[in-house]
């Protein structure tokens, strides 16, 4: 496992760490005896850092109990990531972020469910933030909260720059958890440049494309999980499962879809010059120990550059077929 500096915080964090979304079952049910499981397969294969969220889980809250579970007797040999701000967003009771007070209710709701003392990074979960004094609130809330040693270091989980500079306004921010991968290179234009002029620290999701990225699935696959049935929600969001199943299908033609390509498909991501930090999910000891292998190294320039234009050149094949279509 390649070990590399998260920001500047001065943490010797895993390249690929471990996202405990899946734990919780919205991706579907997993037993807890394999839930644990999963986690120290991760840990034993030289993962430090695990990600999680007080909203994850069915009900809510169970991926980060899972997760406090799972690391007891190794807690202070890992790096906790957990996220406020979305308890209670899927049956609509929201907890209102009006006041400090509010932030710490949430963190120790979080620090009890995790079993810790401490949380290593704390992370805003409202990627779309707008109102100057929610995000003040959080602040202050982050900043008492790191003063009274709860918290180690704080940041946001958004995928708009624009909300990132918001929150970053005192330079406080340590890190910041972003969407990027191979379906998804938009942080790269501006959002990745930003971070690595400011020292932040990025924490990557959704590097498999929430599992696209395997290999596994057929264009004509239907996703009935929690999570990737929003794909059917509307027609962009469609067109734009479309879109990624047809790249991922010009991969498979270089690729063998399942262990190379998901390999590939982490080291992409991690590759970055900012050397960002990969976190798949993993529902089995296997997966999380095939996760962790990706971390040994990192993609070439000529790897990444023949992987990318494998990739839009598909998609020119895919725009010339539709147009003959609508011509025919």
């Amino acid at each position: 496992m390649l070990y590399r500096e998260f920001g500047q915080t001065g943490w010797k964090v895993s390249a690929i760490g471990m996202g405990t979304w899946n734990i919780g079952n919205q991706w579907g049910n997993i037993d807890e005896t394999t839930a644990l499981a999963t986690v120290r397969s991760g840990f034993d294969n030289g993962i430090n850092i695990f990600d999680t969220a007080e909203s994850y889980g069915v009900t809510p809250g169970l991926s980060e109990e899972r997760l406090g579970k799972a690391l007891q007797g190794i807690r202070d040999e890992v790096y906790v990531v957990t996220k406020m701000g979305r308890w209670g967003r899927r049956t609509g009771q929201t907890i209102p972020m009006t006041t400090v007070d509010m932030v710490r209710l949430c963190a120790h709701a979080s620090l009890f469910r995790l079993r810790t003392d401490w949380i290593d990074l704390m992370l805003c979960h409202e990627g779309k933030i707008k109102d100057p004094n929610t995000i003040k609130v959080y602040l202050e809330g982050f900043e008492v909260l790191k003063q009274q040693g709860y918290i180690r270091q704080y940041g946001i989980s958004t995928d708009k720059l624009k909300v990132l500079k918001r929150f970053n306004v005192n330079n406080s921010c340590s890190a910041v958890e972003v969407d990027y991968s191979l379906l998804n290179r938009e942080a790269e234009q501006e959002f990745l440049p930003y971070c690595q002029e400011h020292g932040i620290a990025v924490l990557v999701r959704g590097p498999l494309g929430k599992g696209l990225l395997s290999g596994k699935y057929e264009p004509n696959t239907v996703f009935t999980d929690n999570v990737r049935s929003e794909w059917y929600i509307d027609e962009k969001r469609r067109q734009k499962l479309e879109s990624n199943m047809a790249k991922v299908e010009a991969l498979k033609s270089i690729l063998k879809p399942g262990e190379e390509m998901i390999h590939t498909a982490l080291r992409f991501p991690i590759s970055h010059p900012i050397e960002p930090v990969a976190i798949p999910g993993a529902k089995s000891p296997l997966q999380a120990a095939m996760n962790a292998k990706a971390g040994e190294k990192i993609l070439s320039r000529q790897e990444i550059d023949k992987l990318l234009s494998q990739m839009e050149n598909s998609q020119t094949i895919s725009v010339l077929e539709k147009n003959q279509a609508i011509v025919a």
